[in-house]
């Protein structure tokens, strides 16, 4: 062998070994994205998470939920949107992942494709703009659940739109959503991923001085109805889901702000 052979052997193993290690790091990035489920966050307000019907709740460190693992998908979602986590900032779009910290095993990302579904994001990817890793794991596929595009781009957009507003006008607030998984739904995918009927999202606001909660429940399809036409009580959704939302405040606040449908104390403008 001359020596140029072995030196274009050498530059080949030089460049396959740049690339490899390079390689291992992205997937020691992504891994510890991934693998934080079940660490205690600190960065959410865990005293109002809500209780579980599937045993099975995952903290990451933007945001924790409850898997079902019959839909395949999350029950709920819940996350503290601070105004200081408000942010302009446009990261890149990763690719979506298997959360490895549901022990069960979440769902593929394949199960949505050619579904005629959105990949819905439960936890929306612009609001945890404050950081690229809070970004990234809402790319995880137990914070998904399938959306038709319409109404994933349209009335829940606008929706989400909504909560940063209020978040920035009361200071931040706790928000649970997730899809309501019951009665007859279609599926997608090799996995039998459930389409849900109906779509929540449950808001409280304990910063101001005055503890106050808003529920929504939207039918999952196009609307060009106002928000405050979905507003619903907290019991409505608990009767739907089985979920205690709001389990420790205090019992007669809870009573009395769960049984409520006004809207008085949030601003539509």
């Amino acid at each position: 062998m001359n020596r140029k052979t072995i030196y274009s052997l050498v530059a080949i193993l030089i460049v396959v070994g740049i690339y490899s290690y390079e390689h291992f790091l992205k997937e020691e990035a992504s891994n510890a994205v991934i693998e934080k489920g079940g660490a205690v966050k600190t960065d959410t307000n865990e005293y109002f998470l809500p209780t579980s019907t599937t045993g099975q709740i995952v903290h990451h460190e933007g945001y924790s939920l409850s898997y079902s693992e019959p839909h395949e998908q999350a029950e709920w979602v819940a996350y503290e949107l601070k105004k200081s986590h408000l942010s302009t900032t446009n990261f890149k779009r990763p690719y979506f992942e298997i959360d490895k910290a549901v022990k069960t095993g979440a769902a593929h990302w394949r199960n949505y494709k050619k579904s005629g579904y959105d990949r819905g994001h439960l936890c929306p990817a612009g609001d945890r703009r404050f950081s690229q890793e809070a970004h990234d794991e809402t790319f995880l596929t137990s914070n998904i659940s399938p959306q038709n595009h319409q109404f994933n781009s349209g009335i829940w957009n606008k929706l989400e739109q909504k909560v940063r507003y209020w978040a920035r006008k009361y200071d931040g607030v706790f928000v649970v959503t997730g899809g309501v998984l019951n009665g007859n739904m279609k599926t997608i995918g090799d996995e039998d991923v459930s389409v849900p009927n109906q779509f929540y999202k449950l808001l409280i606001d304990n910063n101001t001085g005055k503890t106050k909660v808003i529920a929504f429940l939207m039918p999952h399809e196009d609307s060009n109805k106002p928000l405050y036409e979905y507003v619903v009580s907290v019991d409505t959704v608990e009767k739907l889901t089985g979920i205690d939302f709001f389990p420790e405040l205090d019992d007669a606040i809870e009573d009395r702000l769960e049984a409520s449908s006004s809207y008085k104390d949030w601003s539509f403008n």
